[in-house]
């Protein structure tokens, strides 16, 4: 009787097609993007790290950068009133300017999400200031502010109230500024409306079967629900606020004894008319790292405040 012995053959196992397809997928991704990481690498990352470089330097434009080490720091932080009149405005600014740009951009929100007639003409309208540039808006509000022959004082005169003498008082050239950037408030107003027609009805109309008030909805539904889009909202006012340029630079140049100097017009006065581009670029890295601090301490409050509904499942 023979015994008939069976060999047992290794069996080596093959690559899985499906990493081999989520190694094609990532590749293809890395493709598609590479136009923005080029992009991003040229346009973001290397001003960034130039900044930091030439912001330890002695750089004039029109000759080599000699290196300096911290010393544009120190004339920024102890010789220079300019960059702390310059940071007080913008701080000013931006605490008076994001939450009045939140709070109005919500009230808008919330009255063009109710269902009444000619609502997308409603939406054209109060999002038609952000179709106009900048320059154009800048000019014509200044024309609109003009102590004596301006519409807007005009107006006051007409209802027996007193002219304000926007842009050319101390007390009055922010505050103008501020009312002039509120014009453009149709992106923020966007992002509220998209996040409150993504809030499911059933929440409200289980509200309303428990006998919840208007009040009661606003709170406890509406404003939780639109955490995300708060978040976002406040994170890129806090980023353009902070970057005011073209209303004050338009408007003040500045003026009047430096109260609407804010800190992004004074880097363009020391790298472009002194050609202090060295101590621009310091300026440019202190700002930067400004805006950072702020980011994050927001996204770290995030965490207490921001309700994600997929994370409650």
């Amino acid at each position: 009787m023979k015994v008939i012995k069976h060999t047992e053959t290794a069996v080596i196992p093959r690559k899985s097609r499906h990493i081999s397809m989520t190694g094609k997928e990532a590749l293809w991704g890395y493709i598609f993007i590479s136009p923005w990481i080029a992009g991003l690498l040229a346009f973001s990352a290397l001003p960034i790290l130039s900044a930091i470089f030439y912001g330890l330097t002695r750089y004039d434009i029109f000759s080599p950068p000699v290196w300096i080490g911290l010393k544009n720091y120190k004339k920024m932080f102890s010789d220079d009133p300019l960059f702390w009149k310059s940071l007080y405005n913008t701080a000013y600014f931006v605490s008076i300017s994001v939450p009045l740009r939140l709070l109005i951009a919500f009230t808008l929100a919330m009255l063009l999400n109710s269902k009444i007639k000619g609502l997308a003409l409603f939406r054209s309208f109060f999002y038609l200031p952000m179709v106009v540039p900048i320059v154009a808006t800048a000019i014509l509000s200044s024309w609109i502010l003009q102590p004596r022959i301006g519409i807007l004082n005009y107006c006051l005169r007409l209802l027996k109230l007193p002219a304000i003498q926007w842009m050319v008082t101390e007390m009055w050239s922010k505050p103008a500024i501020i009312l002039v950037s509120l014009w453009r408030i149709g992106e923020t107003m966007i992002i509220f409306l998209a996040g409150l027609q993504g809030i499911p009805t059933q929440l409200y109309e289980a509200a309303d079967i428990d006998g919840a008030t208007q009040r009661s909805k606003l709170f406890r539904i509406t404003i939780p629900m639109l955490t995300p889009a708060i978040l976002f909202n406040l994170v890129i006012n806090i980023i353009h606020s902070f970057q005011v340029f073209a209303f004050a630079f338009i408007m003040t140049n500045g003026g009047p004894l430096n109260s609407s100097l804010f800190y992004v017009l004074y880097i363009y006065r020391q790298g472009f008319w002194f050609f202090h581009m060295g101590y621009a670029s310091g300026l440019a890295t202190v700002l930067f790292l400004i805006i950072l601090i702020f980011t994050i301490l927001v996204f770290r409050s995030s965490e207490s405040w921001v309700y994600y509904e997929a994370e409650k499942r």
